[in-house]
């Protein structure tokens, strides 16, 4: 029997009609003023009750969001994302790494992503104090191991960087050796690309080529981002086999400035004798009819030795 689950990113579900002066005092303000200018109009709530209304009623092991949840990190939008996930679904069937509009300023743990703690910790670790102590996630769901990564960290004014940190690149070799150890499918979850030289660099993960080199030497039979609102496929080279590595546009996009309408996606996950049969089916918003559609299906093969 395949297992399904499903990735959408950037949602930027978060409104700042309420935002106060004194909240914008940093680089916050720039933030602000690009929601105030462009988008507000892009990252529509419309789009995002469609969103629940395409999920709503599907059998998932689980959701997985990467990131960017708001446009400034305010504890506010810390607040109207909770509510969100709440009526997304319980925190066992949804998991969550933030990404770098979640974590644009420093702020305090309590106030912001203390709120999502339980969407973001691992099965055996419910009650963490500090983000530190989060990343890697891991959960098992049968026979599939997913491994979140957290890139979201303050960074400069007009950076949207992301940083994954000596402390993760430390923890993550073990948890896909074991996870290898035990047959599964790992599935490797981040906001930002993990492909060195992919985005521009000051949205580049500062520490791409270090991932990138973990993963090729350890594996992965999937690792998916969002970040850059914009679809697109990879492929990384692992000792193992090949490594497909698959970007998702926001999910609340109208698509108003270049970049993609809003869409998510669907996978399922198999055993078979050469490995796992992958099959990605993306959900594509259209604009005409309200509603998020079926487009067309991709089937992989990833043969493991």
């Amino acid at each position: 029997m395949p297992q399904c689950f499903a990735q959408l990113s950037d949602p930027h579900l978060s409104s700042l009609d309420d935002v106060r002066a004194r909240d914008l005092l940093n680089k916050r303000a720039l933030g602000y003023l690009s929601w105030r200018r462009k988008r507000r109009f892009e990252h529509r709530p419309e789009v995002l009750e469609a969103l629940q209304r395409d999920l709503a009623g599907v059998a998932l092991d689980q959701l997985l969001v990467t990131g960017d949840l708001t446009h400034i990190g305010l504890p506010d939008e810390f607040r109207q994302a909770e509510t969100w996930l709440h009526a997304l679904g319980d925190p066992t069937d949804i998991a969550l790494v933030p990404g770098n509009h979640d974590a644009c300023v420093a702020a305090p743990w309590h106030d912001t992503f203390a709120l999502w703690q339980d969407y973001m910790a691992s099965d055996n670790n419910r009650d963490f104090p500090t983000e530190a102590s989060t990343f890697p996630s891991l959960r098992v769901r049968g026979n599939i191991a997913f491994i979140g990564l957290s890139t979201g960290c303050p960074k400069p004014p007009l950076m949207a960087t992301g940083t994954l940190g000596k402390a993760q690149l430390s923890r993550l070799p073990a948890l896909l050796q074991d996870a290898a150890d035990q047959g599964l499918f790992r599935v490797v979850y981040l906001h930002h690309c993990p492909v060195a030289g992919k985005e521009k660099w000051r949205k580049r993960l500062t520490d791409a080529p270090q991932v990138q080199a973990l993963l090729e030497e350890h594996g992965a039979e999937l690792v998916l981002h969002g970040h850059g609102h914009r679809a697109h496929f990879n492929e990384l080279h692992s000792r193992h086999g090949i490594v497909p590595v698959i970007a998702v546009p926001s999910a609340s996009a109208l698509g108003l400035h270049g970049a993609d309408v809003a869409a998510y996606n669907r996978y399922e996950v198999e055993r078979n004798a050469a490995g796992w049969e992958l099959s990605v089916e993306p959900r594509r918003y259209r604009p005409d009819l309200g509603e998020f559609v079926e487009g067309d299906r991709e089937t992989l093969q990833l043969d493991r030795v």
